[in-house]
């Protein structure tokens, strides 16, 4: 554990003196966040309640960093400061330092000796160094405050703070691949993780923005389907103080420090050594090579949250601007704060400096970097008033008429922690949704419920299998009549970052997260595994069973056959298609190393797996009929004589009611009219552990090709051919997909 000194050897005492000089009133508008003119750079920055602003420029040479103080005027607004400095260029190191009021009781903590960072700095020069500088009170070795009520601490921060840094406009030319909905194929990935360990890359690249882009791996990304690679937070990041004493990290990245500047960590040792403007460089050159090769990029951000933590946590941005001004309080109590997201704060979505400074920056991620959407992290808390969700929040409405951001991707990650926090299905279009729904019941159904009848038990009944292979009218329809966002708002997954990996759900009983450091109380207990009769990978002396082996990947072919056949938009979490393990942790997200990384040295049913995974979405791309954009109705839709959906027995017939609440029928057949402009497909799912005979449903009277099973370990091609009618055996724990021609 890193020891962490009450006062460190180098901290120095603020010094208040005067400025170099009180910058001229500037009558223009000037724009939040530091911008080169003609002459030099103008600055603005939001602090309603401060009574003044310093502007500090940071100066470096061989005998240390030099501070030149300016100090800002209020605009017309009253509420931000703002001034212009000749001669500035890109490059130059700037902060604030923020004079004001101290009274924690009321949320007032401002205090000069701490060097802010700009919220709007689009370049950054490190990470802060955690230690007593960075807090605006006076700390213990523990970084507790004391004595209570907290007193402000006149040790300088500026040593141990990182600095924002001017940056050049620049002239983009963005190609966005804009791909449509019905054919986006999700592949959810970390820059570090996907390529830390891929030895076919040269050693520099292995883990950066500059690696992800390389063709190596944009070739293997399209040879296996995918359409958009969803990025785990590359916005600049703090790791929690917590993590920092046991020599952790924030790996994951949901610790926001900067909504603008990128996460210097992830970028080459060059572009390091170049400085903050190489970073920002390779990542708008990463996000044009993935649109070269035809991939969107999205983004996952934590507007949610920063990484200043609970009222008592470190002050190194928006806390020292002004802590009402951008986090939630606790009602008539604003020394506190209400935390909807389990971080320690929550920002306040009420607040219309959170509102700027959130639309700010999605715009210039977009119009600036060139990326093509985001991911949302906690969104209830983006679209709360207090304790209610709004489903017409201000947030969402800008969004949903802004000219830049409505023609992104705009996926929410449906929950946080507060009440009222499940909201799944009731986000404003365009916007879709993580479908944790989705999830479970797969999960479910595919993997617990074979748990329970391994035991001898039963499983679940097929209604809500059924109902997420539709694409989940019952939370995106809207209404008895399906219609509300349709099924392609439903992002479907199985499993994501956050909890098991694909292998690990079907080899694992519960979570092993020793590594943490939190005595195992951390990550999820509603993961429905199941270890297939061993737990993890065995050991030298009880090797794992090779029965168990193919249980288990039976068992992962079902699941991702499932995922692609049905109605929505399919995520895949990066080294599902090839079985990688996180050793059982189901929360690594400060777990940058071997457990994280992914493994490339792959074995032949980890091949064949990864095969059967490219097979599958090449056969969503091909066919229309697995991509549908609206809800079923089930009933023929334009000259189609036969209904757009229906859902058979065993026997070939319509499925009987009785039999949808049965636990003990486990056989579904789910017909999709391809509205003779497709073929029609078949799904045919057996859940149980013993053959099933089934006669195929008559249809439109065309023979049925079988085209995929999941019993097979790699694709083949197929020359079973079954008129309607006709008849088969299933094997246990079987889906199978077949196509029937439409006449011509």
């Amino acid at each position: 554990m890193t020891s962490l000194p009450a006062t460190s050897p180098t901290a120095s005492r603020y010094v208040a003196r005067a400025s170099e000089r009180a910058l001229p009133v500037r009558l223009r508008p000037v724009r939040l966040g530091a911008h080169l003119t003609d002459t030099g750079a103008d600055f603005a920055v939001l602090a309603p309640h401060a009574t003044a602003v310093d502007l500090c420029l940071i100066d470096r040479s061989a005998s240390g960093i030099t501070e030149r103080r300016y100090s800002l005027h209020r605009d017309a607004s009253f509420t931000t400061w703002v001034g212009h400095v000749s001669g500035v260029r890109a490059g130059q190191e700037y902060g604030y330092r923020v004079h004001g009021p101290w009274n924690p009781d009321t949320g007032m903590r401002f205090n000069p000796a701490q060097f802010l960072l700009d919220p709007y700095a689009r370049a950054i020069t490190g990470t802060p160094r955690l230690g007593p500088e960075l807090y605006g009170h006076k700390v213990n070795d523990a970084l507790d405050p004391v004595p209570l009520p907290p007193q402000r601490d006149d040790t300088d921060s500026l040593e141990a703070m990182c600095r924002g840094v001017v940056t050049a406009p620049t002239e983009t030319h963005i190609r966005h691949p804009y791909t449509p909905w019905s054919h986006t194929v999700i592949y959810e990935t970390h820059v570090r993780g996907l390529t830390q360990q891929l030895a076919a890359l040269p050693e520099e690249l292995r883990g950066t923005y500059a690696g992800l882009a390389h063709p190596i791996v944009t070739n293997y990304l399209r040879s296996l389907g995918v359409t958009a690679v969803e990025l785990l937070p590359i916005h600049a990041k703090m790791s929690e103080p917590f993590l920092t004493e046991r020599d952790l990290t924030n790996y994951w990245g949901y610790s926001t420090l900067s909504y603008f500047a990128p996460e210097p960590s992830l970028a080459t040792a060059t572009a390091r050594a170049a400085g903050p403007l190489a970073v920002l460089q390779e990542v708008r050159d990463m996000v044009a090579r993935l649109h070269d090769a035809g991939l969107e990029v999205i983004l996952d951000v934590v507007y949610n949250h920063t990484c200043e933590g609970g009222v008592n946590g470190p002050t190194v941005s928006l806390r020292g601007f002004g802590q009402t001004t951008y986090y939630m309080q606790v009602p008539n109590q604003p020394g506190q704060f209400y935390d909807t997201t389990g971080t320690g704060n929550s920002l306040d979505f009420r607040r219309t400096p959170v509102l700027q400074l959130t639309l700010d920056s999605l715009r210039y991620w977009v119009s600036e970097i060139g990326v093509d959407g985001f991911r949302f992290d906690l969104a209830a808390t983006l679209a709360r008033r207090g304790d209610h969700f709004d489903t017409n929040h201000p947030l969402y409405l800008a969004m949903a008429t802004d000219p830049i951001l409505s023609n992104v991707k705009l996926i929410n990650e449906p929950w946080d922690l507060g009440p009222n926090g499940w909201q799944t299905g009731n986000f404003l279009p365009p916007t879709a949704d993580w479908n944790d729904r989705y999830r479970d019941s797969i999960r479910q159904f595919w993997v617990a419920d074979q748990r329970a009848v391994a035991g001898g038990g039963l499983g679940g009944d097929l209604r809500d299998v059924a109902t997420r292979l539709a694409g989940s009218a019952d939370l995106f329809g809207h209404g008895r009549s399906p219609s509300g966002r349709g099924p392609l708002a439903s992002v479907n997954f199985i499993t994501a970052h956050d909890g098991f990996s694909l292998y690990d759900l079907v080899s694992y009983d519960s979570k092993h997260n020793e590594a943490n450091g939190e005595n195992g109380r951390d990550g999820t207990d509603n993961n429905r595994s199941w270890n297939h009769g061993v737990e993890g990978e065995g050991s030298d002396t009880a090797p794992l069973p090779e029965h168990v082996l193919r249980a288990r990947t039976r068992t992962m072919r079902n699941l991702i056959g499932t995922l692609v056949f049905s109605a929505g938009v399919p995520m895949l979490y990066g080294g599902d298609e090839f079985a990688d393990t996180k050793f059982g942790n189901n929360n690594a997200y400060c777990q940058d190393n071997h457990v994280s990384w992914l493994d490339w040295d792959h074995e032949e049913w980890q091949r064949e797996l990864q095969a059967t995974v490219a097979y599958l979405f090449r056969l969503r791309s091909e066919h229309r009929v697995l991509r549908p954009s609206m809800f079923y109705t089930e009933s023929p839709s334009g000259r189609d004589h036969i209904p757009d959906l229906q859902w058979f027995a065993d026997t070939g017939e319509p499925m009987p009611e009785h039999r949808w609440f049965d636990p003990s029928n486990r056989l579904l057949q789910m017909l999709r009219s391809g509205s003779e402009r497709d073929a029609d497909a078949l799904v045919v799912i057996n859940g149980s552990n013993h053959h099933v005979p089934i006669r195929f449903p008559q249809g439109r009277g065309n023979p049925f090709a079988l085209a995929w099973d999941s019993s097979w370990p790699t694709p083949r091609s197929s020359e079973r051919i079954y008129q309607p009618g006709a008849s088969t055996r299933v094997e246990p724990l079987t889906m199978q997909l077949y196509f029937a021609n439409p006449e011509r």
